[in-house]
């Protein structure tokens, strides 16, 4: 059982930007990591991922706005998230991929 738990999220301004952190309590460094999100009303979408190897991979919404990152030597994933706009309000989560168990997430929430 990997436990997964999620911070940064709050409330920002569109054009506004959050850093996110997962920390995982075990370690995930040959694993592909990702930040999925989950907006009112709709299905959870992968955000971005991150492989073992470094590749990064971007849902096209948020291409050039977000960044993730990750340091497996302190079994946490990032996702530093710039030009906010209220599209991108929902409760973000990080997973491996595919994912797991789901932890809490983190509410990001982003008014015009």
């Amino acid at each position: 059982q990997v436990n997964l738990v999620e911070s940064g999220g709050g409330w920002v301004q569109a054009g506004g930007s959050l850093r996110l952190s997962c920390t995982a309590s075990v370690q995930f460094a040959g694993r592909t990591m990702g930040w999925y999100r989950q907006a009112p009303g709709k299905q959870r979408e992968s955000v971005a991922l991150a492989t073992a190897n470094g590749e990064t991979r971007y849902a096209d919404s948020v291409k050039g706005r977000f960044t993730i990152s990750r340091d497996s030597s302190r079994r946490t994933l990032y996702l530093q998230m710039n030009s906010l706009s209220p599209e991108d309000t929902a409760v973000y989560y990080c997973n491996k991929k595919p994912p797991g168990s789901w932890g809490q997430g983190t509410q990001v929430t982003v008014s015009s």
